[in-house]
């Protein structure tokens, strides 16, 4: 039976979805909490981008997952992060009558900088209880460690260089399903396959005070700006493993030791994309919404799995959740967890 001591996930992770209404000052309520970052697009339309800001950059900051631009100045897209929510300006985020989907995590707001690493962080937004953080610092070109500030060790960490054109880099513990995850990375911004390169994560695992980098360009150019995403397991709120499909529509099913609000998956043996689930677009089961971070386009049906009590269960045998023999990396956040630590039962729908 899983416990954990984060009893209401909405606390510090919510998928929010919204309609936009081109008014500036329009105020998005009923997260749970103040983010201290937002990942969020339009869903209605293909052709746009997906905006992630922070606390820790500000709230006219953005990047995008879907390409490798450098970092925008843009203040028409969020004015405030609130105690229930954000403030939407009258821009790219708020087009009248369009659908949109947020995913939004509490960390430690706009944080302080961290010493841990031979890297110093201008800032590091960290929160120990729901294992996020959000670390800001530059580039050295050689080997280095950065500190993180969750006091415990990240299974999945995502690094975009902010003050020129670069791919994203991903480090994800399973993202070889040995465990082996320090001697590959991903990129966010598109499908391919994972690859070994020492370079980006100096072959070493994070630890509960720092993650380790290479010299790649991508995580640590000389003199580069970067903002690095950090997750950690917590039992019962969030997990980051790894499963291999069978082929079958009757599908591999992931224990997480709760009911997910969010789910991403990436095949890592092979291309193809990030795709997510989330239970704001389809709060019951088949979960048959899918949006994919690396690219442009609006949420598209399909029965791809099912979230239930305990975890989720793919519902397709094809290449991108569940390919017979291939492996696949997931990230998972709780709506509810299985027993809470004051024994409240999640129950299934």
């Amino acid at each position: 039976m899983a416990y954990t001591t984060v009893n209401k996930s909405s606390d510090f992770f919510k998928p929010k979805l919204y309609t936009g209404n081109a008014t500036d000052n329009t105020a998005i309520t009923g997260v749970g909490h103040q983010p201290s970052f937002l990942w969020a697009k339009n869903a209605t339309d293909s052709g746009t981008n997906w905006y992630l800001i922070d606390a820790v950059r500000g709230v006219t900051k953005e990047i995008n997952s879907n390409n490798t631009d450098a970092e925008g100045t843009d203040a028409t897209l969020i004015k405030s992060f609130n105690a229930d929510g954000f403030t939407l300006g009258d821009g790219s985020l708020n087009q009248s009558g369009k659908e949109f989907i947020s995913w939004n995590w509490k960390a430690n707001n706009q944080g302080s900088s961290n010493t841990d690493g031979t890297i110093n962080t201008t800032y590091t937004s960290a929160s120990a209880t729901s294992g996020f953080s959000v670390c800001q610092y530059t580039g050295t070109g050689a080997n280095a460690t950065v500190g993180h500030g969750m006091g415990v060790a990240p299974k999945m960490v995502m690094v975009k260089q902010t003050n020129t054109t670069r791919d994203w880099a991903v480090y994800h513990k399973y993202s070889n399903p040995d465990g082996t995850g320090s001697q590959y990375y991903l990129h966010l911004n598109n499908s391919d396959a994972r690859a070994s390169n020492s370079a980006f994560w100096n072959n070493t695992d994070p630890t509960s005070s720092v993650f380790h980098l290479g010299s790649n360009h991508n995580v640590n150019g000389s003199g580069g700006t970067y903002i690095a995403y950090c997750f950690a397991d917590v039992q019962g709120f969030s997990q980051f493993g790894s499963y291999t499909g069978n082929g079958n529509a009757d599908g591999a099913f992931i224990y997480t030791g709760f009911a997910p609000a969010f789910v991403m998956v990436k095949r890592t043996n092979s291309t193809e994309n990030w795709f997510v689930y989330d239970n704001a677009r389809t709060p019951i089961n088949v979960r048959n919404k899918y949006i994919t971070v690396d690219g442009t386009g609006n949420s598209s049906t399909a029965d791809f799995c099912d979230f239930v009590s305990n975890g989720f269960k793919a519902r397709v045998s094809n290449s991108s959740f569940n390919e017979s023999g291939s492996s696949f990396l997931y990230m998972a956040f709780a709506e509810a967890p299985l027993v809470g630590s004051n024994n409240t039962p999640c129950t299934a729908r």
